[in-house]
């Protein structure tokens, strides 16, 4: 069998052995969960609403499988491939974003999905990565040459995802950017003082949130008088202890049977329930490897895009696990966001791809005539 030697000079000898082979892997393990978990969750979901048993599953097939290839193919572009990737996906994920307000299909009171055939999109979940490599390009360029206005624009942009998540509604992916912007310009040296101004405003966003949007309102409420989010989550909660710590075994598990978002949000509750505790805090310690590892690794980077831009890439990543796994605890109110690569979902999984893809090609080994 052929193996490739640090000799070889072709385009994947090169890639194989200046990726990072623990991230890769890693990303990998959780691929391999999305499967199990899709074999676990979905028929049940899919029997219930008068599908084929085998509908969820072999889309999301097709959708882990792109997503493998997309993480390997990102990663092998170089990074100025990599920054006008993310500027021509973020001018299309803003377009598309912008059309759902007119096009859109409804779902549960919000407009954020594009119907095409055989599935639906969320243009919004690609602005998270694409956001974050086009802030971090325009952050560390106002930097190298102060008369270029990059902070403004990138500010500029940021406004117009506020206002386009603002009118879907989606205030858990508004939340999400606010987060890995904020985080990108604390890295790029905003002042303490201006951190605290920040911090404040995002209260005062919640409250508004809270004050203008019913749904927003009724969740927080039902989760500070200790109710949650009624059925579904005190179903999830008793599917964590009926798991206990080695689990009920496989197929075995009765959450998925009842509750519509089991694939989807509720994963966690069915790995729980399926696969135990045990099972969970590998899952989310692989989530903490990826995060961690990712920002340690940028302790050596001296390219400021680099830095800033996996700085976006890897918190956008990790608060969106966390967010997942910590609604469906209970430990925070809930909102519907997928974790990544093992929820069911085209436009997650596809776009977690393109942004792991991204941080693996932005954190490579390269020589001098690699970078941008």
């Amino acid at each position: 069998m052929p193996t490739l030697s640090r000799a070889d000079n072709s385009l994947l000898g090169r890639w194989w052995w200046s990726v990072d082979h623990w991230t890769l892997g890693a990303i990998g393990v959780l691929i391999g969960f999305g499967y199990i978990m899709m074999l676990a969750a979905s028929p049940a979901v899919a029997e219930r609403i008068g599908s084929s048993r085998e509908t969820f599953i072999l889309k999301q097939v097709v959708f882990l499988a792109l997503a493998g290839v997309i993480v390997v193919a990102v990663s092998l572009l170089s990074q100025r491939d990599i920054k006008r990737l993310a500027i021509a996906g973020c001018v299309i994920a803003l377009a598309l974003t912008a059309a759902t307000m007119v096009m859109g299909v409804e779902i549960k009171g919000a407009r954020r999905w594009i119907a095409l055939p055989g599935m639906t999109i969320q243009p919004s979940e690609f602005l998270k990565p694409c956001f974050a490599i086009v802030s971090g390009w325009l952050l560390s360029e106002a930097k190298r040459s102060p008369r270029f206005p990059g902070t403004i624009i990138a500010f500029a942009v940021f406004g117009l995802i506020l206002m386009l998540l603002k009118s879907q509604p989606d205030i858990g992916m508004l939340a999400v950017v606010t987060v890995v912007f904020l985080a990108q310009l604390y890295i790029n040296g905003l002042p303490l003082v201006l951190v605290g101004v920040a911090l404040g405003m995002i209260g005062g966003g919640g409250v508004m949130a809270f004050t203008l949007f019913p749904h927003v309102r009724s969740r927080v409420i039902r989760f500070w008088d200790g109710t949650g989010d009624n059925y579904q989550i005190t179903t999830a909660l008793e599917a964590f202890g009926n798991g206990g710590l080695m689990g009920r075994g496989p197929g075995e598990g009765h959450v998925k049977d009842v509750l519509p978002d089991a694939h989807a949000d509720f994963v966690f509750a069915v790995a729980g329930e399926e696969f135990g505790m045990l099972i969970c805090v590998v899952i989310l310690s692989i989530f903490a490897f990826i995060v961690l590892r990712g920002l340690l690794r940028l302790l050596r980077e001296q390219n400021l895009f680099v830095v800033l831009s996996c700085t976006g890439l890897v918190t956008g990543f990790g608060l969106q696990a966390f967010v997942n796994m910590a609604s469906t605890l209970q430990l925070i109110p809930t909102k519907g966001m997928t974790l990544p690569f093992i929820s069911y979902g085209g436009s997650s999984v596809i776009a977690v791809a393109l942004g792991m893809g991204m941080l693996l090609g932005l954190t490579r080994r390269r020589g001098r005539d690699e970078r941008a």
